[in-house]
């Protein structure tokens, strides 16, 4: 006898077997104006800013984790035609950065504010740094034992930290398919045809067999839109072009787009998705640093991923982003040089205090295509590894430099 709850959703049970992914692919991503995601990249540029004016400086990167970070929601209010901002949104910098290196000061608080301000305004078309934004700094100096890592010398810095990362390749379709879709709606192209969508937007893809489902929240910005049946009039248009468009490049099967599902006519400004500035943090909601997507842009529910999140930690000691983003670049290369592979997931495990080029364990898992032998490809996959290792300060200097993309 069914129960009536199992009577609300769909039920499926499979077997999986190697080689052969689970038949549900249920990647998420949080897009540019996402709490969460303006976060993780405010504290990645100050963590790029701060490492430039230490080199600048001193000629070394200076310890600091700028990975902590609160976006505390304001208070709207929404009409039609255009609503009010009543109280500002709260940027929180936390954890840890060097402020002296003898007897010279790092003016870490400004770099900080003045990081936020240029990405609010590079980034989001409806935000005011200087009046729709306060900004609280809570950084402190780190650890004597953390500190001294980096007043070693070494050639090579030791890991900050006993932890491991993983990263995998190749994306699949739906994935892709996910990470395009945000790249499209906040696009300049997108916001010119329909300047009444936001930056704020979320992409869930679900894929049953050759069904693919793409449910999507996107805030649409109050100012543009007259009434209730102007929004609904906007969002039909905007589905429209975003299923012709999602079909064209879904090549497995049928694909179906959902576009703000909480809506319901008839409820006027309640019944919507507005916002003031095209976030949702302007009154809905508040983001934090490590809850946005992994490195390589989703979040991807059926993969093993990293705990921890690389968006402002320093890019010379720091584990949870150096290992983070070198295990989907070390992954990739060898899906692409190595032939015969289906997929590739590669782990990286540090010992605290250990050189980062000498990770406690380095594995690879991979997919084969049917007949290949492992014993033919360990050593390629071997040198990719070490060659990758060898080379490990330029690709710090990379993630200094912010010329890694990581969100």
């Amino acid at each position: 006898m069914r129960s009536s709850t199992a009577n609300r959703f769909q039920s499926k049970l499979w077997r999986s077997s190697r080689g052969k992914p689970g038949r549900v692919n249920p990647p998420v991503l949080k897009g540019l104006g996402h709490p969460d995601y303006i976060c993780d990249a405010i504290m990645e540029s100050v963590s790029v800013n701060l490492s430039l004016e230490y080199i600048k400086r001193f000629g070394f990167i200076a310890h600091h984790n700028i990975d902590k970070a609160l976006l505390a929601a304001g208070e709207a209010e929404h009409r039609f035609g255009g609503g009010i901002l009543k109280k500002p949104m709260t940027l929180i910098f936390g954890d840890r950065a060097t402020y002296t290196v003898g007897d010279e000061y790092v003016p870490v608080d400004e770099i900080a504010i003045n990081t936020a301000k240029k990405w609010f305004r590079e980034n989001l078309r409806f935000v005011d740094p200087d009046v729709h934004v306060r900004y609280q700094i809570e950084l402190r100096r780190g650890s004597e034992a953390l500190r001294d890592i980096f007043e070693r010398k070494t050639k090579v810095l030791g890991a900050n930290d006993t932890s491991a990362a993983v990263g995998y390749a190749p994306m699949t379709e739906t994935e892709r398919l996910v990470l395009d879709t945000e790249r499209f709606l906040n696009s300049k192209e997108f916001k010119r045809r329909h300047p009444e969508a936001g930056e704020d937007v979320k992409v869930m893809g679900f894929r049953r067999g050759r069904r693919l489902e793409l449910t999507v929240a996107m805030a649409f910005v109050d100012r543009f839109v007259e009434s209730e049946a102007a929004y609904f009039k906007r969002k039909d248009e905007i589905l429209e072009e975003l299923r012709e468009w999602a079909s064209e490049r879904y090549t497995r099967g049928s694909v179906s787009v959902h576009l703000n599902t909480l809506d319901r006519r008839g409820r006027g400004v309640k019944g919507v998705y507005l916002t003031v500035l095209g976030t949702c943090a302007d009154d809905a909601d508040s983001g934090q640093v490590g809850r946005g997507n992994r490195v390589n842009g989703i979040i991807p529910l059926n993969r093993p991923i990293s705990s921890e999140a690389a968006a402002g930690k320093n890019p010379v000691s720091h584990i949870g982003k150096i290992y983070n983003v070198l295990t989907y670049r070390i992954a990739d290369r060898i899906y692409r040089e190595v032939s015969g592979l289906r997929e590739v997931y590669v782990w990286l495990l540090s010992h605290i205090g250990e050189p980062i080029n000498k990770p406690r364990v380095a594995a690879v898992q991979v997919v084969p295509e049917r007949g290949l032998k492992l014993k033919t490809i360990r050593e390629p996959v071997r040198a990719i590894i070490l060659d990758e290792l060898d080379h490990i300060q330029e690709f710090c200097l990379k993630l200094a430099e912010g010329s890694i993309n990581i969100l």
